[in-house]
């Protein structure tokens, strides 16, 4: 039961700093722990992922703020110098592509869901800005936390049992 708890702590912290890498995680821990099932490995990384990822999708939403340090940075106006003039003309055209984005998800929510889920379980598109661009078209809470457990369970179902697997067609 420990090596779960880990796990969730793990994955809930993979989820909010991209730097920690959960899938290293579980298949580190799977070649070195035998004892724990790969199934509740791979239910405690989707809990603790999607928990993380709640709070992308609850600030894109609109329903948590920021801390007052970050909301500041954020907003606050800032000269214009030639290099951050550069900066805006080369980045207009993926701000102009994003708002597309954003649109047709909002027009076509069930594309949004089928896109999250694919993400949630193949990592393709990446699974923060997915997170990230359900918040901002709001799609159902509902709708994220199924789609983003079930994906993310048997990504991470799977990868917890591949140890097992390729031990057993070396032998």
């Amino acid at each position: 039961m420990g090596w779960v708890l880990l796990t969730l702590g793990v994955a809930f912290g993979s989820a909010i700093v991209p730097l920690i890498n959960a899938e290293l995680f579980v298949i580190g821990l799977c070649a070195s722990q035998h004892s724990v099932h790969w199934l509740w490995l791979g239910g405690a990384v989707a809990v603790g992922q999607i928990a993380g990822k709640l709070l992308y999708y609850l600030a894109a939403r609109g329903s948590i703020r920021l801390p007052k340090f970050l909301h500041d940075r954020l907003h606050r106006e800032r000269p214009l110098t030639p290099r951050r003039v550069r900066w805006q003309l080369r980045t207009k055209l993926v701000r102009g592509k994003i708002e597309a984005l954003r649109e047709r998800c909002q027009r076509h929510p069930h594309w949004m869901t089928g896109t999250y889920g694919v993400s949630s379980l193949v990592g393709l598109p990446p699974f923060m800005a997915t997170s990230v661009l359900a918040g901002m078209v709001r799609m159902r809470l509902s709708t994220f936390l199924a789609a983003g457990l079930a994906g993310r369970w048997v990504r991470f179902s799977l990868l917890a049992a591949s140890p097992a697997m390729f031990a057993g067609w070396l032998q």
